[in-house]
């Protein structure tokens, strides 16, 4: 037996599904077992896999026993050569296990692999590869210097962001979506560590896998996606906690002489991580408004310097009330105006904002007249204030887009791109334009050969969707992963490389599966 794969499932069935579905496309031309080790879920996941992947081994726990537990329960009787951990929420390419025994096989040092890893939106996971978290490189991480100097060989140690990420290179610490090993490795080291409740069993078990002399490789010919949930966004506050309590226990297991020392540091870190994890959600949310804010104070700034130079009566005066009046009723009207016009939405628009700022005109007119004639902006100054701001909010955010701050919906229109065949193209446009008619709806072939017809019918060819999504600002692709295989799916994601776009799978005939939804068709 090559390989033994082996997926703990909690509640996420048509993530295993999909996974399971890549994993049986990758294992025609190796001898193969699959696990699915199951920690009591209460969805149909047991029944699905029972269903549709029947040659599956399914350990079936009535409670949730954890990750760690749940893994080692099928390493123990896994017969595979190597051991493979995968996640439930990943997609494999068809070659993926091919390759990975070929090197491991020309590696007799190896003792684990991992790979090239890409989220939902073609993003590369930086924890693809990375280091030992020594309380040194830890202290680093925490507080921000690898993020300052994210290529340093001293300070970016943690996500190893000095080594480039589509060449191969040994790493300390291999990624527990795709972890790969060999078995007879894990005989001699021992099994994952059962005291990690959630994350750092997999930096323990690489770190015990250099100690035991063997080298762990990173692999970036081999990609897969990672669909990575809430609980592992790093703004979220559960995650501080569990992530920097991991660090802890790991430190006081391998670095006992500095793990007192160092979990000071970390508690003070967890709890700073935590109130920064609050302010910069609310920074998230707020940041257009705040950025709006900035702009109307310049805004006001600049003519009350400017004022006397121009002949201007000079009647911001903060120094009373009325002069405070003034100047809170530019900020309320033009806020007002804004979030009226949805210039703050999720989806921003240009159009919107405009409006929005023509609405704060209107309001701030109507506001100044209801002061009297010696507390009111004179009309000179007030239509210069406005013109000022009407230009640099705008501006603002066509900068704030060019740097991708910001996604400007430059179409009034959602505009989707279907790949694949044109029977799966028509099903899901008429899917589509049910639910939503106002969708701008484009056709991709599922291959790049060349056909005569093909420009009646399609926008282009499937080698040419990272510059389509450019071209015509797409906001959505939809691939047919029975007429386009993983790897190519794989391969057009980690090319183009969008936070803006959504990419989805469709699973089978009923089902599309994203990074943030999952559909019936």
């Amino acid at each position: 037996m090559q390989l033994s794969i082996i997926i703990v499932n909690y509640n996420v069935r048509h993530f295993l599904e999909q996974c399971l579905t890549s994993v049986y496309k990758a294992i025609p031309n190796i001898s193969a077992e699959v696990f699915v080790v199951d920690n009591d879920s209460s969805d149909d996941s047991l029944e699905m896999v029972r269903t549709q992947f029947p040659d599956v081994k399914i350990i079936h726990n009535k409670e949730n026993v954890g990750f760690s537990k749940a893994n080692n329960q099928a390493i123990a009787i896994a017969k595979g050569k190597y051991v493979l951990l995968l996640n439930p929420d990943t997609v494999v390419e068809e070659d993926a296990f091919e390759k990975s025994i070929a090197f491991s096989d020309a590696h007799s040092d190896l003792g684990g692999l991992g790979v090239k890893t890409i989220d939902g939106n073609g993003i590369f996971l930086p924890e693809s590869k990375r280091g030992l978290p020594t309380p040194a490189v830890s202290f680093y991480k925490i507080f921000g210097l690898s993020k300052i100097f994210p290529t340093s060989k001293i300070f970016a140690k943690y996500h190893l962001g000095y080594l480039p990420e589509n060449e191969t290179n040994e790493v300390e610490v291999l990624s527990g979506a795709f972890m790969w090993m060999r078995k007879s490795v894990l005989e001699e080291i021992g099994y994952l560590d059962e005291t990690f409740f959630m994350y750092g069993e997999d930096i323990d078990l690489s770190y015990r896998i250099n100690l035991g002399g063997y080298k762990n490789y990173y692999l970036p010919s081999v990609k897969i996606i990672h669909y990575k949930g809430e609980s592992t966004k790093k703004g979220n506050i559960n995650y501080v906690f569990v992530f920097y309590n991991a660090m802890i226990i790991f430190s006081k297991k391998h670095f006992a002489k500095k793990a007192k020392a160092f979990s000071f540091f970390i508690n003070i870190a967890i709890y700073l991580r935590a109130f920064l994890a609050i302010l910069f959600r609310f920074i998230g949310k707020a940041k257009l408004i705040l950025t709006d804010i900035i702009l109307i104070s310049s805004a006001l700034g600049f003519f009350n310097y400017i004022k006397p130079f121009l002949g201007f009566p000079n009647q911001i005066e903060l120094s009373n009330n009325y002069g405070i009046l003034n100047v809170a009723a530019v900020f309320s009207a033009f806020i007002i105006g804004i979030t009226i016009s949805g210039g703050y939405s999720k989806k921003i628009s240009l159009n919107r904002t405009i409006l929005g700022v023509l609405i704060g005109a209107i309001l701030l007119f109507a506001i100044n007249f209801t002061f009297s004639e010696s507390t009111s902006f004179s009309i000179k100054y007030l239509l210069s204030i406005i013109g000022l701001i009407a230009l640099a909010i705008p501006i603002n955010r066509i900068i704030l887009d060019s740097y991708q701050t910001i996604k400007l919906r430059k179409e009034n229109t959602k505009t989707t791109i279907i790949a694949g065949g044109l029977n799966f193209i028509k099903k899901i446009k008429t899917n589509i334009q049910e639910k939503q008619s106002s969708v701008n709806i484009l056709a991709l072939k599922k291959s790049n050969d060349t056909n005569k017809d093909d420009a009646k019918i399609y926008i282009g060819k499937l080698y040419q969707l990272p510059d389509l999504i450019s071209i015509y600002n797409i906001n959505e692709v939809i691939f047919s992963a029975k007429e386009i295989s993983y790897k190519n799916i794989i391969n057009e994601m980690d090319l183009s490389q969008n936070n803006y776009v959504d990419y989805k799978i469709s699973l089978n005939s009923d089902l599309i599966i994203g990074g943030k939804t999952i559909e019936k068709i």
